[in-house]
């Protein structure tokens, strides 16, 4: 059994819990669920840069990546930099994180900020409005065709991005449809751990022009993405690259400097 396997085990347990504790009436009551949301695709579309910078505080494959800084100064310390969109992990036993984070992220800042978590149930959706975020992420390695269908629609429904997140061709194929925004592609082997930007350009031929294009994993210089722009990549998501330094918002900001110059 692989990590994503184990994590999908655990995470059947917590909605099931989560969803007997906190009805979805509950949730649609939050003082957040009828707010605007900010499109994170049409900020990439718009962007230099593409970057969308993480919130992890530490992971399954690094353990601890950095516990010592808040999320609302990672928050404003990302917004200051300019990135597109910050990406909050909510899963809290494996990656540390916590709807809290989303939260806390949501009342600092006013980018786009996009809920990270391992989707398999229509109440994270909800959830995920109701703590503020503009957008999902779908793994279609852990979802059908069917799930994604349902999932994406719902989503949009509630006005909130769609990023598909996929690992090989079929995977991409089998998720393809109108109700995503953005498709992107990890670059992490799920099996292995092993990262390669290959797999990136391999499957950029294969994703139609409608969506967004994002690459995931293993970006952690300005090289990578220069190598990946003519693959027609427009969003970059940079997961422990900044996380893993004292100032992740100051990081952010040369990093962004750098690539824009």
């Amino acid at each position: 059994m692989n990590i994503l396997d184990k994590i999908i085990i655990d995470k059947r347990k917590e909605v099931a819990l989560k969803k007997a504790l906190i009805p979805i009436a509950q949730l649609e009551a939050s003082v957040l669920f009828n707010k605007a949301t900010n499109s994170l695709a049409k900020a990439l579309r718009e962007s230099n840069s593409g970057i969308i910078a993480e919130h992890k505080r530490r992971s399954p494959s690094k353990a601890v990546i950095n516990q010592s800084v808040t999320v609302e100064e990672v928050a404003n310390g990302y917004e200051k930099a300019g990135v597109c969109g910050m990406s909050v992990l909510t899963d809290s036993r494996y990656f540390g994180g916590s709807l809290d984070d989303l939260l806390f992220a949501r009342a600092s800042v006013q980018m786009p900020l996009l809920r990270k978590e391992f989707v398999i149930d229509s109440y994270q959706i909800i959830e995920a409005k109701a703590y503020g975020a503009d957008v999902i992420l779908l793994i279609a390695a852990i979802l059908s065709r069917e799930e994604i269908k349902q999932f994406s629609e719902l989503a949009q429904s509630l006005g909130l991005d769609v990023l598909l997140e996929v690992h090989n061709e079929e995977e991409l194929y089998k998720s393809l449809m109108p109700s995503l925004n953005m498709l992107g592609v990890n670059n992490r082997n799920l099996k292995t751990f092993e990262v390669s930007l290959e797999t990136s350009k391999t499957l950029s031929t294969l994703i139609p022009d409608d969506f967004v294009k994002v690459s995931e994993s293993g970006i952690s210089n300005i090289s990578a993405i220069r190598e990946l722009k003519p693959f027609g990549y427009q969003g970059f998501l940079i997961g422990e690259n900044f996380m893993k330094t004292s100032n992740p918002g100051e990081s952010a900001s040369k990093f962004i400097k750098d690539l824009i110059a």
